[in-house]
Formats: C-alpha cells, structure tokens, sequence
C-alpha cells in the first residue's frame, strides 16, 4: 500500500492507495473557514495549520483504511509546485515516517497528481488522452501520452481559471473559496446578460486577466445598488466567459492533435457549466478535483522512488 500526502495549499490531505489504484482511505481537512476572513489563503497561517494536521491526518486515514504503518510500503508526497511553507511541512512529515520505517520515498508533482486522479478505480481512464488541467494556480492543456509521461500544449500567461473565479467572487462580494460560491450564484442568473470578453491568445494558451478587469469595470459602473441588485446575472456571464474560453481551447487542442478522448482535472473540473459543456469529456470524481492525497499516492504509482536514506536531502519547490 502507498501512503500518500499533500499539503501544497490550504488542505492538509492523507491517503491510502493500493498498487493497483484501489482507494482505501481519503481523508482531506480544509481551511477553507481559516481563510475566508482574509478572502484569500494566507501562506504562514496555512503552514501553521498544516503543522497542527498533518499526524491527525494521516492517523485518520490509516484507520479508516485498517492499515498501519507497518503496512505501508512506499510512501508518497507533493514535492511542488504550491506554497514552500505548506509544502515544506508535508515534505518533512513524510520524510520522517519514510525514514523511521526505512521504506522508500517518493516525490510527486502536484500537477502529475492531479492527472493521475483519473487512473484510479473505479473505473480508471487509460492513457492516451487530452487533457485540461483548471485549478487554483494552474490552467493548461496536456497531452498525455502514458502514465508520467505527458507534453504541455498550452498554460495561461497569466491568472488561472480558478484564480480568476476567486478573484471575480471577491469582487462580487461572495467571499472565498470563489469557485463554487459563482457556480452557484451563475444558477440563478442570465448568462447573456453581460458580454465578457476573454483575450485570444497564440497557440493554445488561456488568458484570464481581462475578464477580470472586465468584471470589476461593470461592477464600477453598474454602481453598488445596481451591481447587487444584479448580482446573478453578472456571476453567469462571467462564469460564461471563463468557460467558454476552456471549452473552446480544449476542443481547438482536440482537433490539432487527434486526440479521441478528452479529460478534465483539477478545481475548476467541479464547475457544473463546464462539465455541462464538454460532455464528451471525462471529468475527475468530484472528491478528487480539489486537493487531495489520493491523486498523489496514484502518481506515485508511476513514478520513481527515492530509496532510504537518499530522500533526506529531498526538497520542496514552489
């Protein structure tokens, strides 16, 4: 069994994977709550709180999967890219429960991690296949090609998606995590109401940052009564925009390569429009699509271990 762990952001996660992608135990602990006061996650109150969850964490999810450490025989963390304090203490917790079972250590990128979520049972998703990865920090298209093995076709040149939904929410007076809070806003609204526009970029890269200035000049000029009062209409134009420039990338990058099958992983993949609007596509359960521990125990599956004690020396990357 891979004991997996991740704490490159605001949840503090631990599970338990088997070899053949079976998930025993996923035990995830938001901070959601801490942060939202700050509209925003605040990176040494993470780290703080990733300190206080990390052994609770883990003991969880060994219970819940019968397991104990004595059963663990390889163990799995997010090396990169997140915040360094968050990942520094996910990094230093594994290394020291590798290192007092002498087995081996192995690091995984975080953006591997959220591919490899689709190669979990049930039902697991078989390389080759397009893929869009939307989160928090990242937005980009990959060709995935084999478990481990897949080339960036396209990534934002600035916001990602789900930065932008966060920061449209907070504009919107919705508070944080944004995401979620605009899909369910958008269900109330006219998504024709407000034309925003999203920059086409060369390529297959997004461009998020102008839909954003959009937003904040319509709220402007809309004034604060008019902008509340109208508040629906412009979370589902807004989120209209956004998605409408993921679906139509992800199908512009369908065409170019021939790719038959299309997936979607990563924060963003839980919008309900989006997975409305690329029903072709296979999307990442929704426990999986924000952070978690199982999508990196599942990538470690495919990837190299570092033998003990080599991975002393091992370091996180932001």
């Amino acid at each position: 069994m891979i004991l997996g762990i991740e704490t490159s952001c605001d949840e503090t996660a631990a599970a338990v994977v088997t070899a053949d992608g079976e998930i025993r135990a996923n035990v995830v602990s938001s901070q959601a709550d801490l942060h939202a006061r700050f509209g925003g996650v605040v990176p040494e109150v993470a780290s703080r709180r990733h300190l206080e969850l990390v052994v609770p964490v883990v003991r969880q999810a060994l219970e819940e999967a019968g397991a104990t450490l004595a059963d663990v025989e390889r163990i799995a963390v997010t090396r990169g890219p997140g915040l360094i304090g968050a990942l520094l203490v996910g990094v230093s917790a594994a290394k020291a429960l590798a290192w007092a079972r002498r087995v081996p250590l192995v690091p995984v990128d975080h953006l591997h991690g959220h591919v490899a979520s689709l190669m979990l049972e049930p039902g697991p998703l078989e390389p080759p296949f397009l893929c869009l990865l939307a989160s928090g920090g990242h937005t980009m298209l990959l060709d995935v090609r084999a478990p481990g093995d897949m080339e960036v076709l396209g990534t934002t040149l600035d916001d990602a998606a789900g930065e932008a939904f966060d920061k449209g929410a907070r504009l919107l007076g919705l508070g944080y995590p944004g995401g979620a809070a605009i899909d369910r806003l958008a269900r109330e609204g006219d998504p024709g109401a407000f034309a925003f526009p999203v920059a086409r970029t060369a390529g297959l890269d997004f461009s998020f940052s102008g839909v954003k200035t959009a937003l904040l000049y319509a709220v402007r000029d809309l004034g604060e009564e008019e902008a509340e009062r109208r508040k629906a209409d412009l979370a589902a134009s807004y989120q209209r925009a956004i998605v409408s420039a993921l679906v139509r990338r992800t199908r512009e990058a369908a065409e170019r390569t021939g790719a038959e099958r299309i997936a979607v992983v990563g924060g963003v993949a839980a919008n309900s429009e989006l997975r409305a609007s690329l029903p072709e596509a296979t999307a990442a359960p929704l426990p999986l699509c924000t952070d978690n521990a199982a999508m990196i125990a599942s990538a470690a599956r495919f990837s190299e271990a570092v033998p003990y004690p080599d991975y002393l020396a091992l370091d996180a990357y932001a």
